[in-house]
């Protein structure tokens, strides 16, 4: 099922739409891909990071980002939970349960890590995950 065009938008091309959204939009035999990161999983850390001073949500990594100051903290990509941790913690971090590191193009990111389900058992695992990455993001300069 086609949608129609935005008002005031070219033909074809909606500027106020994420590119996901306008690429599953653009054919309808797609209209069946689920969206590209866990909503409720999103949600869940936009309540445990409130608001604060700085932070800003970004869609980028196939998913969405949560940054402090221009920095990514965490994020949500798919149903597993982007953490940026440093490379200073990177090997203690990527030890704990569910974790893994983040890999884009075949190159792992040291600093970054995802984590599945396994990690964010407990309430406690996904706060301490989020708290990681919001004080590492704090700690960088802002951009």
């Amino acid at each position: 099922m086609p949608f129609p065009p935005a008002v005031g938008s070219e033909p074809g091309r909606d500027r106020n739409v994420a590119p996901f959204d306008l690429w599953q939009r653009e054919s309808p035999v797609r209209s069946h891909i689920a969206m590209a990161y866990d909503q409720q999983l999103a949600d869940e850390v936009r309540a445990r990071i409130g608001s604060r001073s700085g932070l800003t949500e970004r869609e980028m990594f196939g998913g969405i980002a949560f940054m402090v100051n221009g920095n990514m903290a965490v994020g949500v990509s798919g149903n597993e939970l982007m953490v940026r941790v440093g490379k200073e913690a990177h090997d203690e971090a990527v030890a704990r349960p569910g974790a893994h590191d983040f890999d884009m193009s075949g190159r792992p990111m040291r600093g970054w890590l995802k984590v599945g389900a396994d990690g964010l058992s407990t309430d406690a695992d996904l706060q301490s995950w989020i708290d990681q990455g919001l004080a590492h993001a704090g700690d960088l300069p802002p951009k």
